[in-house]
C-alpha cells in the first residue's frame, strides 16, 4: 500500500505541524532551564552558535 501526504502527516496542515513543532522546542527550552542545563542558540547578526546558561550567561561554541 502506498502511502500518500496526508496519511504521513496524519491529516495535520503543514502550518500545524509548523507549531506543533515550534510549541515542542520551547516546552524542552523550559524544561531544560528548570533543569539547569544550557540551551543551544544561534546568533544570526554574528553568524555564531552558543550555549545559554540559566543565570544568563552564552559560551560561545567554537566549531572544529
Amino acid at each position: 500500500m502506498e502511502e500518500n501526504e496526508l496519511d504521513s502527516t496524519c491529516g495535520l496542515s503543514d502550518s500545524e505541524l509548523t507549531e506543533r513543532f515550534k510549541e515542542s522546542i520551547r516546552i524542552d527550552n523550559e524544561i531544560k532551564r528548570i533543569k539547569g542545563a544550557p540551551i543551544a542558540r544561534y546568533d544570526l547578526k554574528t553568524k555564531t552558535a552558543y550555549l545559554e546558561y540559566p543565570d544568563g550567561r552564552k559560551e560561545v561554541v567554537n566549531a572544529r
